[in-house]
């Protein structure tokens, strides 16, 4: 058989680069390259055995090959390969032929590295069983089909692995408690994984290509495309990166409270996504709600033991005591004044037993309710703290009775917004505002103290979230990781069990106003979900 000439060898090289080339602009897998490359060496190169090995585990397998026989690896100890594995350029077999080779006849040839100094994925190699050396243009041929291999199996990794990760992260997604929901620019519904449709009673295909709006109620509804819209055109941030506590509707119509916390990414092609994670909150709600319930109820109960068990007998202590002393006084008695005074104190102790009732049920003893119960908060104010403290009840709504406990929520908010006032506030001048009207009712307590700081105004943070102004004219809602003081966190908790929103903003003059607003309705507001 007559050997081709060098020209004819040098053309069957270009052409088999080409051939290579094309196949893997067509996508071809890595193991397909491979086996076309290495029964096209054999010809272009005039060697015996071409092989394409790959590393795991420490060894060096056969992936594909021509004219190994039975032979599937080779030692990855062995010096020709180690420096192989090492080299950049193809390097020649020396004298001392690896031992398996040599059962195979070679004597001759070279092998050249697949991938990156340092994580090679292995090697090729065109061996000879008749001795030859290898020109410059043969080498340079071997790496560039070893670079194309190479690549190939580059991206069939990074392939496996991006393959791996999306089943990881769907894998997360779709077994986590928390709804994940994403949205693009237009706030249209982009995913929605199974524990959302648990949590909003939708399938995945009744909201997808729908406005995020759909799993909100009114007034969020209508204005959610603003918010995204204000969020694109300013880059102010109210709630990504943030998170808070929101609202969210369901697929029934009924509404519950939830964690909200949102992410947004950038995807390469410059469009950007935003990514919720969604809790639903009802049940720590109900506890949290069972919690306050028994604790007022424990304090009813000590306020009206005081009332009627410890008042009633200072009452009759006091009626006896004041017989004795009568006597005592009739009879001539030196001691008739020290008897006087022990009715005196005993008044003393049954007034001021009366005053922690009214304190700790201050809605329920009062003949007119809770106006009742904030005018005697007034005046106690004064007597206690030497301000002045005025109350005010106005209004043309109907003065249909609260349902229990929201007249003991909105004390113990009026209660808590005057303790701060002249605790933190220094106000010398608090105002108790309680207006009435056909369709909610509100409870304002203004003061002209120094007001609450900074932190308060951004959810407990120190700085303004991401370098912004803070908005000193609304109060953050209360977060689960701030640093506020419980008084205030509670008086946000107890205006949202209501079904109310709490603000708190600077006066108009300097101090602090805090304003609880709460929709009436014809019955009793349900309770937290």
């Amino acid at each position: 058989m007559l050997m081709p000439s060098a020209l004819h060898r040098l053309l069957l090289q270009q052409a088999t680069l080409a051939e290579l080339g094309v196949r893997a602009l067509e996508g071809q897998t890595a193991l397909a390259l491979s086996e076309y490359a290495v029964s096209a060496l054999v010809e272009a190169l005039g060697v015996d055995l071409v092989g394409v090995f790959t590393r795991a585990d420490g060894h060096l397998r056969l992936l594909t090959g021509v004219g190994w026989g039975t032979l599937n690896e080779v030692n990855a100890a062995n010096p020709h390969f180690v420096a192989a594995l090492a080299a950049s350029e193809p390097v020649a077999l020396g004298p001392d032929v690896p031992p398996k080779l040599a059962a195979l006849g070679v004597v001759s040839g070279l092998s050249v590295r697949l991938g990156a100094e340092g994580e090679p994925a292995g090697f090729l190699g065109a061996y000879a069983c008749a001795p030859r050396d290898f020109g410059e243009d043969e080498r340079a041929f071997l790496s560039a089909v070893g670079v194309v291999l190479a690549g190939a199996q580059e991206k069939a990794r990074t392939a496996h692995a991006l393959h791996e990760s999306e089943a990881r992260a769907r894998a997360v997604v779709e077994t986590t408690v928390d709804g994940v929901i994403t949205i693009d620019e237009r706030a249209v519904i982009e995913s929605f994984n199974p524990a959302a449709e648990r949590i909003f009673g939708y399938r995945a295909d009744e909201v997808l290509g729908q406005n995020i709006s759909i799993l909100m109620p009114e007034p969020y509804h209508s204005e959610h495309d603003g918010y995204v819209q204000a969020y694109l055109n300013t880059g102010e941030r109210r709630i990504i990166g943030i998170g808070r506590e929101v609202t969210g509707r369901r697929k029934d119509g009924s509404t519950f409270p939830m964690d909200l916390a949102v992410s947004e990414s950038v995807m390469p092609d410059g469009r950007r996504i935003f990514t919720g994670l969604v809790r639903d909150i009802s049940e720590r709600r109900e506890l949290e709600q069972e919690v306050l319930r028994i604790a007022e109820a424990e304090r009813r109960r000590i306020g009206q033991d005081l009332h009627d068990g410890l008042g009633q007998m200072l009452t009759g202590t006091a009626l006896i005591a004041r017989g004795v002393a009568r006597r005592l006084a009739s009879e001539g008695s030196p001691v008739a004044a020290d008897a006087e005074e022990v009715v005196r104190h005993i008044k003393e102790a049954d007034a001021y037993a009366r005053s922690l009732a009214r304190g700790l049920v201050p809605v329920e003893l009062e003949a007119n309710g809770l106006a009742a119960a904030l005018e005697r908060l007034a005046a106690n104010a004064e007597r206690l703290f030497g301000v002045t403290c005025a109350f005010e009840a106005v209004g043309s709504g109907a003065a249909t009775p609260l349902p229990d406990p929201v007249p003991t929520h909105l004390f113990r908010i009026a209660q808590e917004a005057l303790s701060n006032a002249v605790r933190h506030g220094r106000a010398r001048h608090v105002g108790l505002t309680l207006v009435r009207g056909a369709t909610q009712l509100r409870l304002r307590i203004e003061d002209d103290g120094a007001g609450f700081p900074v932190t308060l105004r951004t959810g407990g943070l120190e700085e303004p979230p991401h370098g912004r102004a803070v908005p000193p004219e609304v109060s953050a809602p209360a977060r689960p990781d701030d640093n506020r003081g419980m008084g205030i966190r509670i008086m946000h908790y107890r205006a949202r069990v209501m079904g109310g929103a709490l603000e708190i903003r600077p006066g108009t003059n300097g101090g602090t106003v805090v304003t609880c607003t709460l929709p009436l309705r014809s019955e009793p507001p349900p309770a937290a979900r």
